[in-house]
């Protein structure tokens, strides 16, 4: 069963490779003492550098919490210095994978294409995508559905079937003092989750917020989302434990509704 909330942490190039690991190590201690989490009604996944894959599984090992990667490329193998191929991912361990970071399209110049090439190297690899979508600019909740309607569809047009984790972050917001407001995102978000769940091949997928999220948002989002992508907020684990703390209050609010409507 997929799980009721979903909790991700990207730890971007904020940290080195030793204090990634002892990081890894105390999201250890919160997913074993968490019950959300050891039950499986609150997914947890965290997404260190590349070089600290192997060792983030191996510290997590055992626990239900995911490891995944900031990026992959297109290609399974090949002449390609430089780059991780999905494939290699998957047997090191990784189970999710980022594509299309607005940093990744703004920096590294990622197109459509591009991002759409690298959904399909996710899931033909059996990672599942955590797809970054969202707008340049914020001219409103319709617009802003409309853009992000065109991205996923974009990005998924030619994917293999499997389940994905869109990541709503409004470009604007990521790196902000504040996330967008919580009616903007909720707005934003339930649409989303309504075009995703009619997706063919697509069950056990999840719309997330991303964007300078941190605790005490999702339960201003409530219902209308089905999780949080974090960043920088989450380095500190406890506000992490705060963050699943509210998501295991999400997920028990709506497991009562699915046991009310039987």
């Amino acid at each position: 069963m997929a799980p009721r909330v979903t909790v991700g942490v990207s730890l971007k190039m904020y940290f080195g490779h030793r204090q990634a690991i002892d990081w890894c190590r105390s999201v250890r201690a919160l997913a074993e003492s968490h019950p959300a989490v050891a039950n499986g009604s609150v997914g947890l996944f965290v997404i260190p550098s590349f070089v600290a894959i192997a060792p983030a599984v191996a510290e997590l090992a055992g626990t239900p919490v995911l490891v995944g990667a900031q990026d992959l490329y297109s290609e399974d193998r090949g002449a390609f210095t430089g780059e991780v191929s999905g494939a290699e991912l998957a047997e090191a361990g990784a189970r999710v994978v980022e594509v299309g970071h607005a940093e990744r399209r703004r920096l590294f110049g990622e197109t459509e294409e591009v991002v759409a090439a690298k959904t399909a190297a996710a899931l033909r690899n059996g990672l599942t995508p955590v797809l970054c979508i969202g707008e340049a600019a914020n001219t409103g909740a319709a617009d802003a559905v409309a853009e992000c309607e065109r991205q996923l569809s974009s990005a998924l047009a030619d994917a293999p079937g499997g389940a994905v984790i869109v990541a709503y972050e409004p470009v604007w917001a990521i790196g902000a003092e504040r996330p967008a407001e919580a009616e903007y995102i909720r707005r934003v978000t339930s649409e989303l989750r309504r075009v995703v769940a009619g997706l063919p091949g697509r069950d056990g997928s999840a719309v997330i917020y991303g964007g300078s999220a941190g605790p005490g948002l999702l339960t201003e989002l409530g219902d209308d989302v089905d999780g949080l992508f974090l960043g920088r907020f989450a380095h500190d684990p406890a506000a992490l434990g705060a963050v699943l703390d509210e998501a295991a209050a999400l997920a028990a609010t709506r497991a009562e509704t699915v046991e009310a409507g039987r």
